[in-house]
């Protein structure tokens, strides 16, 4: 069962596409959305959600008091669930719904005009390198100065590149077999850092 953890739509339940997708647990949401409320990274964020899949993370943010989100997903099937997730929570908490994108990862990025403030990305794990790249520097104009974007893999696969796109992780955190890289925009201090391992305290 996935679930909505914490804010105006607590308790409430969503639906999971039946196929191609893969929903992140409620054990790394928790500690996710834990640490990015300590950062101020929610309250009033403008949220993408790429590949959403169920939406959990981009209606996970809306509960916490986000102000908008966008949740892109492709497969129409997936799509329909998102909607029909979206409007139990937008009835939970009385707040507008989140605006649901059938569309490509790449096709929407071309026409989105942002910013985004925060931003989740859980692409397939099949999804190649060069494809997660080509993603990355479509999404790094959308960004705002501040704005966090949550990197979501397996464990096993290769460290996203994120230098690519001009940006920074600040931040690498495991559960099992999966992976979340912590992103910003790279300034000078970061620039200079990029060829150290990443940290929990190298920024932010």
């Amino acid at each position: 069962m996935t679930r909505i953890i914490a804010g105006r739509a607590r308790g409430i339940r969503l639906e999971v596409p039946g196929a191609g997708t893969r929903p992140t647990s409620d054990r790394v949401r928790e500690s996710l959305f834990a640490a990015l409320e300590s950062l101020d990274a929610i309250d009033g964020a403008r949220v993408l959600d790429l590949y959403a899949g169920s939406g959990a993370l981009g209606l996970e943010a809306l509960s916490r008091g986000a102000s908008t989100a966008d949740l892109v997903e492709r497969g129409r099937p997936a799509a329909a669930v998102v909607r029909r997730n979206a409007g139990a929570v937008a009835r939970a908490s009385n707040r507008p719904p989140a605006r649901v994108h059938e569309a490509s990862v790449r096709s929407y990025l071309a026409r989105a005009t942002g910013p985004y403030d925060l931003v989740f990305t859980d692409p397939p794990y099949d999804l190649d390198d060069a494809a997660m790249t080509a993603d990355l520097i479509a999404l790094a104009p959308l960004l705002s100065d501040d704005a966090v974007l949550i990197v979501e893999r397996a464990r096993r696969s290769t460290r996203p590149d994120v230098e690519a796109a001009g940006l920074h992780v600040f931040r690498e955190k495991t559960y099992g077999d999966t992976a979340l890289w912590w992103c910003e925009r790279a300034g000078e201090a970061a620039l200079a850092e990029q060829d150290q391992p990443a940290t929990e305290s190298q920024s932010r």
